[in-house]
């Protein structure tokens, strides 16, 4: 009995790699550059990038350019889930498979609503949908993992963020500096590494179970938290609260 515990722990670690792995190919197949804009336009072209065709996820970077943090982050899950459709790993109904089409939402609204906005976004919907942990722990976290980084010890309408995925640590001369992805100032798409010293609060979110987005359809039109960050602030005590973040 013992034996076949640690087998099945050892079998949903390394479905949780995998997933990690799928995140970091979806991060190597997007574009480079295109600039960083939050602009309407930028928004308009995220819409377009990405769309539901019956069984079929179609999701185009390029198409969205210039970019932003949040928005080429959603692009990469999107790959993820559009390749998993692809390969049978996973199987989402076309009405899902619409939830998940980036739109025009405000903050905490349907799935990008809730991605886009302020404080734990990404961190919520995994947490309601039970898409995979969310934590706070350096050294639990790995290459793949989606990253809220806080610049500033504030969440909510007083925040400054950036949405990211985690590509590792490292120590040069005495320093040690994070390495990640997203759409950057002034560049847009790409990878960047800044002093850890900077990043004032973290908050991870590792990709588990991609198949629970099926669930997505019976969200809550509005996620009253999430739409509260626009006009108030909340605190990281209250974000690992509203994420079951450890």
């Amino acid at each position: 009995m013992r034996i076949l515990l640690v087998l099945a722990l050892l079998t949903g670690l390394a479905h949780a790699g995998d997933w990690n792995s799928a995140v970091l190919e979806a991060v190597r197949s997007m574009p480079s550059g295109g600039g960083y804009s939050a602009t309407t336009d930028a928004s308009a072209r995220l819409r377009a990038s990405a769309s539901a065709l019956g069984d079929n996820l179609s999701v185009h970077p390029a198409v969205a350019q210039p970019s932003y943090c949040s928005g080429a982050t959603f692009l990469v899950l999107l790959k993820v889930i559009a390749r998993a459709q692809e390969t049978g790993a996973i199987q989402l109904q076309p009405s899902a498979l619409e939830a998940v089409e980036p739109a025009m939402q405000r903050d905490g609204e349907g799935v990008w609503g809730r991605w886009n906005a302020n404080g734990p976004g990404t961190a919520r919907l995994f947490y309601e949908l039970g898409l995979g942990p969310n934590f706070t722990d350096w050294s639990a976290a790995r290459p793949g993992d989606f990253l809220k980084i806080f610049w500033r010890d504030a969440v909510g309408a007083d925040e400054h963020g950036h949405s990211v995925v985690y590509l590792g640590t490292e120590t040069r001369n005495g320093v040690e500096y994070v390495h990640f992805w997203s759409s950057n100032k002034p560049a847009g798409y790409g990878e960047k590494t800044v002093p850890k010293s900077k990043v004032i609060r973290a908050l991870f979110s590792r990709l588990e179970r991609p198949e629970r987005l099926a669930m997505a359809t019976a969200l809550p039109h509005t996620d009253s938290y999430l739409a509260s960050l626009l006009s108030r602030d909340s605190s990281f005590r209250e974000a690992c609260r509203m994420t079951g973040a450890k």
